[in-house]
């Protein structure tokens, strides 16, 4: 099965990256530097990703708020002009269908979903928005990842004063003279910015941040240890269908307002579990020794299941093997002491508290 490409293709060809199929893209999981350098480049300077898989969607029309409500737990109201929010597709169940950004800038809302799930929200949004509802899907648009606490002075030396764009606002802005919009937002953990703008341009944007010194290249393999270590949530490890957003410690997506109402896909499930607490926490597991462990082990105390791992790798920052998993809320406590069990090897492992690595959200002064 061919593979699409990103407006960056034959940029990351040229600049050694190597090539993983991922969610039906050909993507770069690295360059020649490697998944630890690009990794500590991000924590320290700051690094390029391209993220341009991920699907831009815009929603137009008087009834593009009402229509947006009925599938997210999200108070439309609150998503003002230069302003983004996090939010979730749900199933009748609370389950979560994909998790999304929604924002609103020149008064469209704009939203950005998983590459993986794509297909299935842009067919479940059809299926759910009214004849009134306008829905675009931006094929013609690349977007840009530059993470790291070098990054905002990186796009002020190209023209780009950001210093009064705090995290979950956007803009536009010019950088290097191009057109872009520019969201203060990522998902690594760090304070950065996730850049929109016409494909055409894509490459000659990159090559500039490229050829800045404090910038690193990085790929996807980098961008999954930097969201391990941050604790942030992927589909189809984190969060599925049958993973509600109190499981995964996402309940600040749900609105007080909609709380309120109980007015969204699966609210009496999900009320239910915000007032009487979850049966499992996701939580961050920290491996004794340096044998990492992977997606899918499970988690035993006393020799009984009461977990599993969702996520699992090396923690760069932390120099020591690292992971996400959901435990029973029973035992869900930091410093717990759990086994890790897979392929017949059983690992000791401890229970730690999210994020892993401190987030540093660039967030306006109080």
């Amino acid at each position: 099965m061919s593979q699409r490409h990103t407006p960056l293709h034959e940029f990351h060809l040229a600049h050694q990256a190597r090539m993983v199929p991922f969610a039906g893209w050909d993507m770069p999981v690295q360059y020649d530097t490697g998944i630890k350098a690009e990794h500590l480049a991000t924590r320290n300077s700051a690094g390029l990703f391209d993220v341009s898989h991920m699907a831009q969607i815009t929603l137009d029309g008087e009834t593009a708020d009402r229509m947006l409500e009925r599938i997210t737990p999200t108070d439309l109201s609150l998503v003002a002009e230069g302003t983004m929010r996090y939010s979730v597709f749900l199933n009748e169940t609370g389950g979560v269908l994909d998790d999304l950004i929604i924002s609103r800038l020149d008064g469209r809302l704009r939203l950005v979903v998983n590459a993986g799930r794509a297909e299935h929200d842009i067919a479940f949004l059809n299926a759910n928005l009214d004849s009134d509802t306008l829905m675009s899907v931006k094929d013609d648009c690349a977007l840009l990842a530059l993470q790291g606490p070098q990054a905002e002075t990186v796009l002020a030396s190209l023209g780009a004063n950001l210093s009064g764009l705090y995290f979950m606002q956007l803009c536009h802005a010019q950088i290097a003279g191009i057109d872009c919009m520019v969201m203060r937002s990522g998902y690594t953990g760090e304070d950065g910015f996730e850049i929109s703008l016409a494909a055409k341009d894509a490459t000659e944007l990159a090559e500039t941040l490229a050829s800045h010194d404090a910038v690193t290249l990085a790929g996807l393999g980098a961008r999954d240890t930097l969201r391990i270590e941050a604790g942030l949530p992927l589909w189809g490890h984190e969060l599925d269908e049958t993973i509600t957003p109190v499981d995964a410690g996402l309940t600040f997506a749900i609105s007080k307002r909609r709380r309120e109402r109980r007015d969204f896909p699966g609210a009496d499930i999900i009320m239910k579990a915000i007032e009487a607490g979850a049966s499992r926490h996701l939580t961050g597991i920290l491996p004794d020794g340096q044998r990492p462990v992977r997606d899918g082990a499970i988690l035993e105390l006393d020799g009984q299941t009461v977990g599993h791992i969702s996520s699992g790798g090396f923690s760069p920052s932390l120099d020591r093997p690292a992971a996400l998993g959901f435990v029973d809320s029973t035992i869900s406590k930091d410093g717990q002491q759990l086994v890790a069990a897979a392929g017949g090897r059983s690992i000791e492992v401890t229970t730690a508290a999210l994020p892993l690595v401190p987030h540093r959200y660039a967030r306006p002064p109080k």
